[in-house]
């Protein structure tokens, strides 16, 4: 059986998620599922630790309709941040990757529809929700853990 660690070693990748949604919980779960090597960690953008890296990365701090990725000191927002994670997961996720061949602008449109929609489709929560030990590991909450994925 594998323990959680006493201690929280940074994954080469910090994903921001709004930490009340329910459809952001449910791809929370499905990149940790597919994510064997633990690459990912993750942070509520509304906690201390999503404040901290929002306010490094000069992205405003109340814009709760975004998904951040942080990888080797560069910050991907919206659609590019979901394709670089896809191209990151087990399977063929990996794929839909070659969107990226898209225009920004094309593939935000649609990211800012499911953005703004999220909460009527899939519900809202309270919290961030990853339920067992091994899971909330990869769980970044306060600013001095998101320190090491600050440039």
């Amino acid at each position: 059986m594998m323990q959680a660690p006493t201690k929280k070693q940074p994954g080469r990748a910090l994903l921001l998620v709004d930490g009340q949604c329910q459809l952001c919980s449910k791809i929370s779960q499905f990149v940790i599922a597919h994510d064997p090597e633990a690459c990912f960690r993750f942070a509520a953008l509304q906690s201390p630790a999503g404040q901290y890296v929002l306010e490094a990365y000069l992205l405003p701090p109340s814009d709760l309709d975004t998904f951040v990725m942080i990888e080797d000191g560069c910050c991907y927002t919206k659609s590019e941040a979901a394709l670089r994670v896809l191209r990151q997961l087990n399977g063929l996720w990996p794929l839909l990757y070659g969107l990226i061949i898209l225009p920004a602008l094309l593939r935000n449109v649609v990211y800012d529809w499911i953005a703004a929609k999220r909460y009527g489709w899939f519900g809202e929560v309270e919290h961030c929700l990853l339920p067992n030990a091994n899971q909330r590991s990869l769980l970044i909450e306060e600013k001095e853990e998101a320190a090491p994925y600050v440039k």
